[in-house]
Order: structure tokens, then C-alpha cells, then sequence
């Protein structure tokens, strides 16, 4: 019998669904969607959420701020916070909010990661990423961004120094010792005295360790320098759905990378980003379907969404033509999991075919998704699935069907998790 595959939620952090039938109505901001939506993603088992991020409001759609401010495209919240109170209201869920290696300082985030691991109770992942946008930058006192591969150069060191912060407390340095009145045993607890090319910190980090003792680590490079840091240090990875032999060409590619480097290939998981439609029949899937990439305000959203993630101006190539050869100093993966839809695709026929999600496309009743999901992952070996809303989607109704629809679909099949049977994130990955 096939085996398990794991779950998790890639999720878009901004408003919830403002303009549609199914949203908050242009409510504030609170929360309280996210909190909700945890407690329905832990109820049908998923292994974790993950909380992307952006620091800036982009220009580079039209070279103007209105598109992205018109959709909603950036404007977003800290995920950091978010992820402690999604995780406060869960008992198993695990947290994955995304932090730049570009503009947080390494000690800071060392010690956040393990305080909210230790008020999590060992649930809390970090998504690394380097950053991809200039405007970005901007906001950080740079002028621009290092360029690509330099950005990963400068992120393993900053994993290296990150990971000594952790380990500068031995496991058992904390002693509780009443009758000599000693909390922390000192010979236990060490400087790291680092000193790298662009970092330096003395340590020891000033936080006890956490219960996983170092955060559950993702990552989403696709680029060759973005596949040897998820393949040194990676405990789950964001990889886009290119198609059945480009994702188990990809899953390959990482297994060899972590043998390289003397580590377990069944200690990291890749989970490949789909955005599900569902509806009770196949005929009203693929309606909505149709209904939902073909409005002329997702085109225009997906428009200034790429370009805000690459950099490039897709404002200035003709919607019903090929798109020409493109280049940038962003996010390369993205960028090539966009053109690699289709060579001779016009740029309208790319942008409505699945969102950002990737080429593997997942429509119809909850029967019928599962049965392809559950295809699929035979066929690409492992490891599951993140899943997003199709853009723009993100609401109650989307998040219902898939966690009280889909999910016990694939529960019935034996697919996916029925019941946790362990507490912390980095268990649940390594559980099958």
C-alpha cells in the first residue's frame, strides 16, 4: 500500500479576501482569520504553516506603487508575531514564519527563533530566505540587494553563525540546582566567538535552549546556490509543482546535495506548492476555475504579483504575445517556474494558468482531487504538498473545503495524517 505524504499551508499573508463574496467585509486587522484558520488546518492534520513575507511595497509593476496597493499585492503584516499567535492556539500545529537573512541581524533572530520554540513547545519553524527586491533594500539603508549568489554566500554564513548560537548551550547546561543555588551550570554554556566574512558575534546566546533545540529549518531556493543551503541545512522545502519529472528531478537533486553532506535525505522534506480547486461536482470546479483565472482583475493582481517577486516590469510586454527572454537578480526560481508553463504560451495564457503554484493542476470533487494528488506523489516518490489558495482566494470558504472536503478525502484513503503522534514540528516531519 502507498504510503503517507505530509501536509503543509503556504501562506499568503495578507488581507483576507476584502472584495468578495466570502470575505471579512473590510474588516480591521486582528487576526482572528489566521487563529481560526490555524485551529482548521491542526484539525485536519497538517504538519505546519507557512507564513511568507515581503518588506516592501513594490514598484515594479508600471514603475508605480498603485497596482500593489490597488490589489494588495505587499501590503502585509509581520509574520513573526502572527505565527506566535496562530501557534498559541494550537496544541501540534507547527509555525513557519519567514525571515531575511539580508536584514535581520543574526543574533536577534536566534534568539526569537528559540523563544517562541520554547512557547510554542518546540512547534516553530523558520522559513530562510535572502530576500529578492531592491525596494526592499531601500528600506534598509542599501541601494540595492547583493547579487543572487552572493545573497546565499552571505546566508550560510549567517546559518553557520545562527546554528553555533544555538548549540552554545550544551542540552543539559540548565541544572535547577536548589542546594547550591545554580541555574546554569557555566561550563556548559560557551562563547562561539565568530568571525566571517560579513558577521561576527561573541555568543552565547543569552536564551536557554528550546525544545527542539534549533527551529525546524525551511527553505525555497531553486537556483543551484538555493539548493545547496536547504541541502546543508533544510529540515523541509518549498519547491513549486513544474511538473511530475521536474519534481522528482528536483527531489533527487536535493537527496544527492544532502548525501554530499553526510546528511539524511529522509531528514528533510520537499513539499511542492498546489493551490486545489474543489466543488461538488467536476463541472462546478472547473467553472470556478474558469470564473477565477479568466477575471480581469486576477490577471492584473498575477501581473503586479510576478513583478513584484522578480523585479521585472510586466506592464511593458503585450498580454497576447510570447513573453521574450527574461533576466533578474530576484527570486530565479520563481521567475523559471513561471516561463517553464510554456514555451510559446502567450504572457495572458501563462499568468491564467495556475497562480503561482506551479504546472500540476488539481481540479474537481474531493474524490477526484485526492486521487490525482495521491497519483502524483507516487509517481514523484514524496515527500506532500503545500498547499496555497489560488490568489486572491484566501478565505473562510477556500480554507473549509479544503480542510473539511479535500483532507478527508485523503484521510479515507490512508494519504495523509489521521492524528498527530507527536508533539514537535521536527518530529511530525520525520514521522513517515
Amino acid at each position: 500500500m502507498a504510503g503517507k505524504f505530509h501536509l503543509g499551508w503556504f501562506l499568503n499573508f495578507v488581507a483576507d479576501e476584502w472584495n468578495g463574496n466570502w470575505g471579512d467585509g473590510g474588516r480591521d486587522f486582528t487576526g482572528d482569520f489566521y487563529v481560526e484558520m490555524a485551529r482548521d488546518l491542526e484539525r485536519a492534520k497538517f504538519d505546519y504553516v507557512l507564513i511568507e513575507d515581503k518588506l516592501m511595497v513594490s514598484t515594479a509593476f508600471g514603475g508605480t506603487m498603485e497596482h500593489d496597493l490597488k490589489h494588495g499585492v505587499n501590503p502585509k503584516h509581520d509574520p513573526v508575531p502572527l505565527a506566535l499567535l496562530m501557534g498559541n492556539a494550537t496544541s501540534r500545529l507547527g509555525v513557519v514564519p519567514t525571515m531575511s537573512t539580508s536584514f535581520y541581524p543574526p543574533f536577534l533572530l536566534a534568539r526569537l527563533s528559540s523563544t517562541i520554540d520554547h512557547i510554542t513547545k518546540g512547534r516553530f519553524g523558520w522559513n530562510v530566505v535572502t530576500s529578492g527586491e531592491d525596494r526592499a533594500a531601500q528600506n534598509f539603508g542599501l541601494d540595492k540587494l547583493y547579487e543572487h549568489d552572493e545573497r546565499y554566500v552571505r546566508a550560510s554564513e549567517y546559518l553557520e553563525l545562527v546554528s553555533r548560537l544555538w548549540e552554545s548551550w550544551e542540552p543539559d547546561a540548565i541544572v535547577r540546582d536548589y542546594a547550591t543555588g545554580t541555574y546554569a551550570d557555566h561550563t556548559k554554556v560557551h562563547t562561539i566567538d565568530f568571525e566571517g566574512k560579513y558577521f561576527k558575534s561573541r555568543g552565547p546566546l543569552n536564551t536557554a535552549p528550546s525544545p527542539q533545540h534549533r527551529p525546524s529549518i525551511a527553505q525555497a531556493g531553486a537556483s543551484p546556490p538555493g539548493r545547496e543551503l536547504a541541502a546543508q541545512h533544510a529540515d523541509t522545502i518549498v519547491a513549486p509543482s513544474d511538473g511530475v519529472e521536474a519534481m522528482k528531478a528536483y527531489r533527487d537533486d536535493i537527496h544527492a546535495r544532502m548525501r554530499a553532506h553526510g546528511r539524511d535525505p529522509a531528514h528533510c522534506k520537499v513539499l511542492y506548492i498546489v493551490a486545489p480547486i474543489v466543488a461538488d461536482t467536476t463541472e462546478e470546479a472547473l467553472a470556478k476555475r474558469e470564473r477565477w483565472f479568466n477575471d480581469p482583475r486576477y490577471i492584473e493582481y498575477m501581473l503586479a504579483e510576478i513583478s513584484s517577486i522578480t523585479e521585472i516590469d510586466f506592464a511593458q510586454f503585450d498580454l497576447d504575445k510570447p513573453l521574450p527572454e527574461v533576466w533578474t537578480n530576484g527570486e530565479r526560481g520563481a521567475l523559471n517556474s513561471f516561463i517553464s508553463r510554456g514555451k510559446d504560451k502567450t504572457l495572458r495564457e501563462l499568468v491564467t494558468g495556475s497562480g503561482l503554484s506551479g504546472n500540476v493542476q488539481f481540479t474537481g470533487t474531493p474524490e477526484e482531487v485526492a486521487a490525482e494528488m495521491a497519483a502524483v506523489m507516487d509517481e514523484v516518490g514524496g515527500d506532500g504538498f503545500l498547499i496555497t489558495s489560488p490568489v486572491m482566494r484566501l478565505n473562510r470558504r477556500y480554507v473549509t473545503e479544503i480542510t473539511d472536503g479535500l483532507i478527508p478525502a485523503l484521510q479515507k484513503m490512508g494519504r495523509t495524517r489521521q492524528e498527530y503522534t507527536t508533539t514537535m514540528l521536527r518530529d511530525h516531519l520525520r514521522e513517515f
